[in-house]
């Protein structure tokens, strides 16, 4: 099988994709949320940038916040499990659910915010692959407030088999999709929408404005790759030398375990 080069989970893709064709991202809102797309009246990109300069900062993350009929909507794409991942999600509500609040405003106008997370890896211990999740109280259920939602979507978990009916899981097999082949059997289904979403994927992916976009993207990973394994390696020889200084001193190494390395 071919490998892709790119995939729908690459975030520079991900976000030009969409921002580039906010009927596609209507399209898929719509079905992650389980709203017709008809109903929609309100959609718009509130972050459609993606300066070039910002591309080489490890800390800038290419989600896409949307309002959707006055909601506060925040689509990810997270590849690699990098650990804390719920505090992280909650961190993003929280930061997007503060700022919606306008100077002097009252607290019941902050609109409700969602965030729906496409994830790549096993997060839950369940086997569904969608999971919502509201504040609740624990014993009777009793939902606390509707303006929290947090969507996850665990691409692991999609079934084999897809039904063509069933929009869904086409788009989710769109980002799981890690092969030609894969591709192409989602394009054989013929549906509209889909082939959309491929044209534009094939277009974009052979784009110098992506091209180099996504160079910039990979450099930033090497270094911050770099960094770590120098960090890494610097603490390693360091806390040799600050063994050997004990050990010179007199600590015996049962010593040395018990008061210096083991905390």
């Amino acid at each position: 099988m071919k490998k892709l080069e790119y995939t729908f989970k690459t975030d520079t893709l991900f976000k030009m994709l969409f921002v580039k064709n906010p009927d596609l991202l209507k399209q898929l809102v719509s079905e992650l949320l389980a709203i017709s797309i008809e109903s929609i009246e309100q959609f718009e990109i509130t972050n459609p940038e993606m300066p070039p300069e910002a591309m080489g900062d490890k800390f800038c993350r290419l989600d896409i916040n949307m309002i959707v009929d006055g909601q506060r909507v925040s689509l990810e794409i997270q590849v690699k499990n990098e650990g804390d991942f719920p505090e992280r999600v909650m961190f993003q509500w929280a930061r997007i659910y503060s700022s919606s609040l306008e100077s002097g405003g009252d607290y019941k106008n902050i609109p409700r915010t969602v965030i729906i997370s496409i994830i790549n890896f096993n997060q839950l211990d369940c086997k569904e692959y969608h999971s919502e999740f509201r504040p609740l109280e624990i014993t009777r259920h009793e939902q606390l407030t509707d303006k929290m939602t947090l969507h996850f979507f665990e691409l692991d978990k999609l079934p084999k088999e897809i039904d063509s009916s069933n929009k869904l899981l086409l788009w989710l097999s769109l980002f799981k999709a890690e092969t030609q082949e894969e591709l192409e059997k989602i394009k054989s289904m013929e549906e509209p929408v889909m082939n959309k979403a491929l044209n534009a994927y094939n277009s974009i992916t052979v784009s110098p404005e992506f091209r180099e976009l996504e160079r910039l993207r990979t450099l930033a990973r090497h270094n911050e790759a770099s960094a770590l394994r120098h960090a890494k390696d610097e603490g390693i020889h360091e806390g040799r030398h600050e063994i050997i200084d004990l050990l010179k001193s007199g600590k015996s190494p049962e010593e040395i375990i018990k008061n210096y390395v083991i905390k």
